[in-house]
């Protein structure tokens, strides 16, 4: 009797120690993913079904009542919402292809056998990665100031008229992003070539392919789960634009208002209307629109790597 049940309390007490173990390895990071990103979710979409109301002369202060949807008609209806989530998407369409493009072919450069000094170019293309957001929008502005640029002062030497502050502000944002993230993305897609198979492509050398062959036909390939990921960040953080026109509107030669990108406007409703009721409805209706830009590549990556 007692060695049938000796095995039993073995298999037991293993599997009470995995499940400890699992709990103790996730646990920190499952209550991480609760308080700061369940948590104000949650909070934010409950703040976008209320608003405050007053009654009479408002004497008596706001009146906190349940608005159903009426903050999201309000939203899609505000001409300010809409402009602004028209020029995320239109810095985006600039934004993700422009960085991606980038970004695959110096990896593909730094990954060539051609390339001298690899480890030099890694660090320097990296090093912008490095500088905060905020200290790099605030570089640019210095670069991009007539008067003060010496790119503005190198171009009106040769009579061209250049202000990247007006017409070209999306561009000037664009510019500024690529130039923080490109590091990032480099290392990121350099790091999956590094796992292409020495053997496949000295196949494919024996066979005759030149070197951009090799590049785009067998390495290429085997990275697009990468690329796919670096492509689902950066369409992320494209709709979360803030720090750049943020600090580009500080020049005050720029055309930017303080609803310029939906975040702005989420920003300025919330801390300078005291809407937070708007400012949580405008915030969830951007995750929802992150939510299903990331579904729609998600689903476009699995569908490719099922082929």
């Amino acid at each position: 009797m007692a060695s049938s049940t000796t095995p039993s309390r073995s298999r037991s007490r293993i599997r009470r120690q995995r499940r400890n173990g699992v709990l103790l390895l996730l646990g920190p990071f499952f209550l991480l993913f609760l308080l700061t990103y369940l948590v104000p979710l949650c909070y934010a979409v409950g703040l976008s079904f209320f608003r405050e109301q007053f009654s009479g002369i408002g004497w008596d202060g706001p009146r906190l009542v349940f608005a159903w949807f009426d903050n999201y008609t309000r939203a899609l209806t505000d001409s300010a919402f809409l402009s602004g989530v028209g020029r995320v998407l239109l810095y985006g369409l600039i934004y993700v292809p422009l960085l991606i493009v980038l970004a695959i072919t110096l990896a593909l450069l730094l990954d060539s056998a051609l390339t001298y000094g690899r480890r030099f170019f890694q660090t320097l293309l990296f090093l912008p990665h490095i500088v905060p957001g905020l200290i790099a929008s605030l570089i640019w502005l210095y670069l991009y100031t007539p008067g003060l640029s010496p790119i503005v002062d190198f171009f009106s030497w040769f009579g061209w008229n250049v202000d990247f502050l007006d017409d070209g502000i999306l561009l000037s944002m664009v510019n500024i992003a690529v130039w923080g993230a490109l590091g990032f993305n480099i290392v990121l897609i350099f790091v999956g070539l590094q796992a292409v198979p020495k053997s496949t492509v000295d196949a494919a050398r024996i066979d005759g392919a030149g070197e951009l062959r090799i590049a785009f036909h067998v390495k290429l390939p085997q990275v697009l789960p990468t690329v796919f990921v670096a492509t689902l960040f950066t369409i992320i953080g494209s709709l979360q634009l803030y720090t750049e026109p943020m600090i580009l509107r500080t020049s005050g030669e720029s055309p930017i208002d303080n609803a310029w990108t939906p975040n702005m406007l989420a920003y300025t409703s919330a801390f300078n209307s005291n809407d937070y009721h708007y400012a949580a409805t405008v915030s969830v209706l951007i995750a929802l629109l992150a939510g299903v830009l990331s579904f729609l590549v998600t689903r476009f990556a699995n569908r490719r790597a099922m082929r």
